[in-house]
């Protein structure tokens, strides 16, 4: 093992840390995979943070339109309360802090579910991700009831420009929805998080906005000024949890989150504050670099591991009083020590108690209205080369109308005796908000915000 210790401004980082270097599953050691089954499994045979943040999640998932704050789905009617990107960035945080305590250098993972699509990927083997279907009760149905996100639709989401279209467009499409729906079972419900799949879809989500945002700086920006559960009164195992305004954490790097890829991981612009743990420690088993605005203040204690190279570039700054160390480890030393436990606590099957949420298998389908008491879904939404209009119970006439917000009539498609509508005339039209109104037999029977992609 070979150790560099640096003992040499400067200024305290602000808000909250999690102090991680986040990278593809696939590049995990088997230790690292070993110490994150373990914590799952630890953070179940406690207080229970997975069962609060699945119950929290599944309480507040989304009300309509309506005055209360949710989670999800608020874009386009509500922009003033849409939380998605930063409400999961917490709960990812949440998760990672309480991780940590188990073994500082454990972080969240991510699954490219564009790229990684298979039933028989290591991601479902036994002794990683598979094992906690049956042990938790999960009811996984893999690849049931897709579609995953192809790369295109990685790429066409990614390309927008506007903060609202990207936001709405991510949350309803595919690259989120697909794995929700791809793996089944829990995932398919608003109790989503008791499935540990969940928050490596959600890092991956969470990867995805830290692209977007280094792309579009200054784009990103929400309405509201805080977040359920992270407005400062929610408490968990006698913990209340920080007021946390979901502005202040657009910007991954300021928390200490960095993603890395293609074996390199970049620790930049960021000041080690301790904040939640007495060391923040970053361990990644490939190439490290660190500069460019790190800066370790005086009194700070900094630790960066790797497997194989540390490179402390320009803009590194560790301050007099600072303690600073880099290491080269071994792999067979990266395994916690309460990783004893693990087996014989993997041979306890604990279930969750029953909740009447795990029949709402749809939570995350497309958007559905009942208007005057008629039941009507339209998808996809945000829409490309058509809409389909699904109504419950045929009627002798229909017009699907396309509005531009000005009012103006710009696709329209009538039919006769049908229950099902599919206007196929709107892939001409520029990206954008429009307004979707169904008449019935001559009524107005829908009249709702769409998006074109």
């Amino acid at each position: 093992m070979k150790l560099l210790v640096f003992t040499l401004s400067i200024f305290m980082a602000l808000g909250i840390n999690a102090q991680s270097i986040r990278k593809n599953y696939q590049e995990m050691t088997d230790a690292e995979k070993n110490a994150l089954v373990n914590a799952f499994l630890q953070l179940r045979s406690g207080p229970d943070l997975i069962s609060d943040l699945a119950n929290f999640h599944s309480d507040n998932f989304s009300f309509g339109i309506s005055p209360q704050p949710d989670i999800h789905f608020n874009l386009p009617d509500e922009p003033e309360l849409q939380v998605f990107f930063s409400w999961h960035r917490m709960q990812m945080l949440e998760l990672e802090r309480a991780m940590q305590a188990i073994d500082p250098r454990i972080s969240i993972p991510w699954w490219d579910s564009s790229t990684d699509q298979s039933t028989a990927s290591p991601l479902w083997n036994f002794d990683f991700m598979g094992q906690f279907d049956g042990l938790w009760g999960l009811n996984r149905n893999l690849d049931a009831n897709g579609p995953l996100p192809d790369l295109a639709d990685v790429t066409a989401v990614q390309s927008m420009t506007d903060f609202l279209l990207y936001s709405d467009d991510m949350e309803r499409g595919d690259t989120h929805r697909g794995a929700h729906v791809w793996v089944g079972g829990t995932m398919s419900t608003p109790l989503s998080p008791r499935d540990p799949v969940f928050y490596l879809h959600h890092t991956y989500i969470d990867k995805l906005w830290t692209d977007w945002v280094q792309e579009h700086p200054g784009e990103s920006s929400f309405i509201i000024q805080s977040m359920l559960r992270y407005d400062g009164t929610y408490v968990f195992d006698g913990n209340t949890l920080p007021l946390t305004n979901p502005n202040d954490v657009i910007d991954s790097h300021s928390l200490g989150v960095f993603y890395a890829e293609n074996g390199l991981a970049e620790l930049f612009a960021y000041t080690v504050s301790n904040t939640y743990n007495p060391v923040e420690k970053f361990y990644y088993q490939y190439t490290i670099e660190a500069g460019r605005g790190f800066t370790v203040p005086s009194g700070a204690n900094c630790s960066i591991e790797s497997l194989n190279e540390i490179s402390l570039v320009p803009g590194f700054e560790a301050a007099s009083g600072a303690f600073f160390e880099g290491m080269i480890e071994k792999d067979s030393l990266i395994i916690p020590p309460s990783f004893a436990m693990g087996p014989d606590i993997m041979q306890k099957p604990n279930p969750f108690p029953y909740d009447e949420a795990l029949l709402n298998v749809h939570a995350y389908d497309s958007k559905e209205s009942v208007v005057n008491k008629i039941a009507i879904s339209f998808s996809p939404n945000p829409f490309r080369d058509a809409i389909g209009v699904q109504m419950d119970r045929r009627y002798r006439t229909a017009t699907a109308q396309v509005h531009d917000l000005s009012g103006n009539i710009v696709a329209s498609k009538s039919f006769y005796n049908q229950s099902y509508l599919e206007v196929d005339n709107v892939s001409d039209l520029r990206p954008g908000i429009y307004v979707l109104i169904i008449l019935a037999d001559g009524e107005t029977v829908l009249n709702e915000k769409i998006i074109k992609r």
